[in-house]
Parts: structure tokens; C-alpha cells; sequence
């Protein structure tokens, strides 16, 4: 069985499981205002989400 000779420091650790790249979100079609959403939000142009709308943004606009 393998054995390591040495510790292996916390930033060799590290460094070894950064290895990954990150991944742009998924953006669809908002069914009501056919913008760009995030997929699983409320859209932000219309404040629409599943059909209804969830944010009121005439009223956030007022204040």
C-alpha cells in the first residue's frame, strides 16, 4: 500500500483540488417579456416567475 513520505501542506492540498472552472448560468427566455433570466428566478425586467407576477416593479420604480 501506497504511504506518503511526508505531510502534504494544506496549500499543496489546496492548489491540487483547484482544479475546476466555473460555468456561466444558464439563461433562458422569460415567457412574458422574452428577456434573458436566469433560469429558476424572477425576472428582473418584469418581475414575473412561474406565470405570476411576484414583484410589483411600478411600485419599486415610485420610490
Amino acid at each position: 500500500m501506497a504511504v506518503p513520505k511526508g505531510k502534504v501542506s494544506k496549500s499543496r492540498r489546496d492548489k491540487r483540488r483547484a482544479n475546476w472552472k466555473a460555468t456561466a448560468p444558464t439563461l433562458v427566455e422569460c415567457p412574458h417579456c422574452h428577456e434573458k433570466k436566469v433560469a429558476h428566478k424572477v425576472c428582473k425586467n418584469c418581475g414575473y416567475y412561474d406565470g405570476a407576477q411576484v414583484i410589483n416593479l411600478d411600485q419599486k420604480e415610485a420610490k
